[in-house]
């Protein structure tokens, strides 16, 4: 093996990184010391600002192939060729955990996938519930900082806490759905091979002749659904806090892959305003007796990411990263997502982050956005402008592919309320549940909301007797509630 020697990150060369420079061998350390002083100034800088949400999570890299042209439905060319693979990098995460929390807690799991295409990146950022807790991103902030700890000591747990979300969840009625998810089986994971992945929001495809459809994605992982009970969780919080990160990570070490089959709901634009339900609002779910799920095609991880820090730490996506074929509907969270997302990552880790290689798209960039913080892919030449005739007019704006759907809207400017039944799903699915899901459920509230204070229990059990009589009643029973 050849011989390497240490350098400074000058790369100038450095004979000793064990001993500071002193004054005598008992004497003060100089400031001249630019070993030392690069070594430490470095170190101090080795982090970046923590996601305010998914700040913890694991990643892996792979591919997705489409099982059959989906051309009818989409021009997206990803979705085209099943002889095709796109190279694949995902996320899995934790919402509402900093970086130290545990894989365990009950939260809600981010799948965020980014497909290198070759018309450039596209980030499908789902959660592993289908459903969202809101329907308008005005709450988005209040949200989170509610299910955040509290401001005052920064400690999770307790009354303080509980009560914190379910003073939150009980004065939002469109909540109710998403509750008996998060307090069902659903709620707790042991491993990110084995959860559903939804992409939440309703998104568009477009097709070569301009005509658009609705959409919902679902991932199904290949090897089967799989939860664990809260006393399960809470052993693993201290005796493996990293369980889901490192059974991802040591089942790819060792040569297996993980597997999801992608899966979508289509609706007609059409269609919309004759469900007795909004398919916009991310509230709710699509039945899949009226919108059958379609296989799409099948996503491989099959590669680990070498260095955590580079590869996962500063990967960054967001919704605003779509390509021809695929648009965003009137959903309001999704709307309410499009800036935000590249707006943090700008933040966190700098205006030039799409050129880290984890984010670097796959097809060639060519614009005329120049310099900012870390900027190496800069322009050639003198023309950092357009339109030019120093530079042929390059580059030129891309031709349209095939016809664009044809979108109008109109109506008054004001600060419109979304309305609808916030508690017909919630019903139905406590309603199709086994005696012993609907026990587990109970169960797993009456173990949250029995450490809020009991003005905020009264208005949540409130809540959940609008959903069905007997789940809030059993619910009163099982915190000693007297309605």
């Amino acid at each position: 093996m050849a011989k390497r020697y240490l350098t400074s990150n000058q790369g100038t060369p450095v004979t000793d990184d064990q001993n500071s420079l002193t004054v005598g061998e008992r004497g003060p350390i100089l400031l001249e010391d630019i070993v030392l002083l690069e070594k430490i100034t470095h170190f101090n800088r080795e982090r970046i600002p923590e996601r305010v949400l998914h700040a913890k999570g694991a990643g892996a890299f792979g591919f997705f192939v489409p099982y059959q042209s989906m051309a009818s439905l989409t021009k997206a060319k990803f979705l085209q060729d099943p002889e095709k693979k796109t190279p694949v990098f995902v996320r899995f995460s934790i919402a509402g955990s900093s970086l130290g929390g545990a894989d365990t807690v009950r939260d809600i799991r981010g799948f965020a996938v980014k497909f290198y295409t070759e018309e450039g990146n596209y980030d499908l950022i789902g959660n592993h519930l289908p459903v969202f807790p809101i329907r308008d991103p005005m709450r988005f902030t209040d949200l989170i900082h509610a299910l955040k700890p509290n401001p005052v000591n920064n400690i999770r747990g307790g009354p303080t806490e509980a009560s914190r979300f379910w003073d939150f969840m009980s004065l939002r009625p469109e909540s109710m759905n998403f509750l008996t998810y998060l307090f069902s089986d659903n709620g707790i994971i042991k491993s990110y091979r084995t959860i559903q992945g939804y992409g939440v929001n309703t998104y568009s495809w477009v097709n070569l002749c301009g005509e658009e459809v609705y959409v919902k994605y679902h991932w199904e992982p290949c090897a089967g659904v799989e939860y664990i009970d809260s006393k399960t969780a809470a052993q693993l919080a201290g005796t493996d806090p990293d369980v889901a990160s490192r059974d991802l990570f040591d089942t790819i070490a060792a040569g297996h892959t993980v597997e999801f089959e992608m899966r979508v709901q289509i609706m007609n634009v059409e269609a919309e305003c004759e469900q007795t339900f909004d398919p916009l609002d991310p509230t709710k779910i699509w039945p899949e007796n009226l919108f059958p799920l379609m296989p799409v095609g099948r996503m491989v991880l099959n590669k680990n990411p070498e260095n955590f820090f580079v590869e996962v730490e500063q990967s960054a996506f967001s919704p605003a990263a779509i390509v021809p074929g695929i648009a965003f509907s009137n959903d309001r969270i999704l709307q309410g997502r499009t800036f935000p997302y590249g707006d943090t990552q700008r933040y966190r880790i700098g205006v030039n982050y799409l050129q880290l290689p984890t984010n670097m798209p796959r097809s060639p960039v060519d614009n005329m956005m120049q310099d900012g913080d870390m900027q190496t892919m800069y322009n050639q030449g003198i023309v950092n402008y357009l339109p030019n005739t120093l530079a042929g007019g390059m580059p030129m704006e891309a031709p349209q592919q095939g016809k664009p759907a044809e979108n109008f809207a109109s109506g008054n400017i004001a600060r419109h309320e979304l309305t609808g039944d916030d508690y017909y799903q919630a019903r139905s699915r406590y309603r199709t549940m086994s005696a012993a899901e609907r026990k587990r459920l109970v169960s797993n509230i009456v173990e949250n909301l029995s450490q809020a204070y009991e003005p905020i229990q009264r208005r949540a059990v409130e809540q959940f007797l609008r959903v069905d009589n007997e789940f809030g009643s059993r619910i009163a029973q099982g915190i000693n509630l007297i309605i």
